[in-house]
């Protein structure tokens, strides 16, 4: 249940995305909003991204809330958002709507805070303290899940985002790609155990470094 107006570009992960706009839509004038989204599919393509970026450089006295909806979000289209994520022009803020994480890629979660709002069980916690790893917390993790499933894997690898962006803890453009490869490769049916060992040793190695 959404209760409050979001003032701010925003990623909001959802059940039910129609549900979700239309109790957004009650704390905003109409003149105000633009939504955009694929009328035939639930993915978010390039076509809409091109629609996104042209409605935010359209100039507006007052602040101009654009929401972009999709299932999915197609990489293409992701990454032609970028800029425009990252320096809105004035008065301009983004709300994302989606009902799947692991389609936002890390690069856009590091420019734009996210909210979990789904209601079904998932692992946000994960045991492991991510500013503090050690080798033996490593170990210990990764025996403990020696069995892991393509799925659960891609939940830890979510749940890492989620820690991170609890606690403030920004990642290198390399790491970013790190979490976006690993993603891939997993869906490529790589080992689970293996993409998730190569993202913790390089989160160790990040604390090392400061």
């Amino acid at each position: 249940m959404i209760d409050k107006k979001i003032d701010s570009s925003t990623i909001l992960i959802v059940n039910d995305i129609e549900q979700s706009l239309n109790e957004l839509l009650t704390f905003y004038s109409s003149h105000s909003v633009r939504i955009i989204k694929n009328e035939e599919k639930d993915e978010f393509q390039i076509s809409q991204a091109s629609k996104a970026i042209k409605e935010a450089y359209i100039a507006s006295n007052e602040n101009k809330y654009i929401f972009l909806c999709g299932s999915t979000f197609r990489k293409e289209a992701q990454n032609s958002l970028l800029k425009v994520l990252e320096e809105p022009p004035r008065n301009v803020v983004f709300i994302i709507l989606t009902s799947s994480k692991s389609s936002i890629l890390p690069t856009i979660y590091s420019r734009i805070p996210f909210k979990y709002l789904k209601t079904s069980s998932i692992k946000d916690e994960i045991s492991l303290n991510i500013t503090k790893l050690d080798l033996k917390d490593i170990y210990m993790f990764l025996k403990e899940n020696q069995k892991i499933s393509k799925n659960d894997a891609k939940i830890v690898i979510e749940a890492i985002l989620l820690k991170a962006n609890d606690q403030n803890l920004k990642f290198s453009s390399k790491q970013l790609d790190l979490f976006s490869q690993s993603l891939k490769l997993i869906e490529l049916n790589s080992r689970p155990i293996n993409i998730l060992t190569t993202i913790l040793l390089s989160l160790s190695n990040n604390k090392t470094k400061h």
